[in-house]
This record gives structure tokens, sequence and C-alpha cells, in this order.
């Protein structure tokens, strides 16, 4: 089993199932198993949870400069952008586990990211269109619209 060093996500993982098995073959000592495992629990959801949100918001970003013609912004969408992607690696790198949950929080996220672009361009007058659908590789990978 990898330590806490080598894959964060999992490892909380594997230690609440530990903590919850010792529980149920009992002992005297004076410790609430069942809150410890759901707090070591909440530490790898964390992660998640900060995954998502790092994801979604290179996903409204790419979205923007994929439909707004605005030249003025373009640099901080860029820039926003690429520090979340070097974030998301450092969270991967930390928790490599959470890679395989990549596909589902993009799935998750898109739907709200594209709404909130459409609301944002509107309040400028502008449209988003037809946005393409944005998978793995081109939200974590090297590609600008």
């Amino acid at each position: 089993m990898p330590g806490p060093d080598q894959d964060f996500a999992l490892w909380t993982r594997a230690q609440a199932q530990a903590l919850r098995a010792a529980a149920r073959v009992g002992n005297n000592l004076p410790i609430d198993w069942e809150n410890v495992a759901e707090e070591i629990e909440d530490l790898g959801r964390s992660e998640r949870r900060e995954l998502a949100s790092r994801i979604g918001t290179i996903l409204e970003h790419l979205l923007k400069l994929t439909a707004s013609p605005a030249q003025a912004p373009r640099g901080g969408w860029e820039a926003t952008v690429l520090r979340e992607r070097a974030r998301v690696a450092d969270l991967l790198s930390e928790s490599p586990s959470l890679r395989a949950e990549i596909p589902a929080i993009i799935d998750r996220q898109q739907p709200l990211a594209r709404r909130i672009v459409a609301r944002e361009l509107a309040a400028h007058g502008e449209t988003s269109g037809e946005l393409p659908p944005l998978d793995a590789a081109t939200v974590l990978g090297d590609w600008l619209p």
C-alpha cells in the first residue's frame, strides 16, 4: 500500500478502511474509531474537491478563450489556465490515484462552466455560441485556443 507521500488520496481511503476494520474487531483504547476514520476520509475528499475546483476554473477559462473575441482579458485567462494546470499536476503528483477520476470530474464540471461562461460573456454583450466539448487531454494538456 502506498504511503501518504506516494498517493495521499489512496492512503486516506486505505487508512479509513483499516480504522473501521480495527473498530469492528474491538479494543479497549478510548478512540472514536468511526469518527477518526471519517476525518481521514474527509482529507481525501478534500483533495478531490480541490481537483474539481481547479478543473472547473480551467474549463471556464478555456471556454472563454474559445468563445470571446475580446483581446484585453486573454492574457489573464491564459495565465490562469497555465497556473491551474500546474497546480493540478502538483496535486496529481501527490495523489496519482486521482488521475482516474479526471474524466468524470470534467463531465460533471463542464455544464456549470458552460453556464458561467455564457452568463459572463452575455454580461459583456458577447455570446458563447456552440462551444466544443473539452476532454482531459485538452483540459490538462498544452492546448490553448
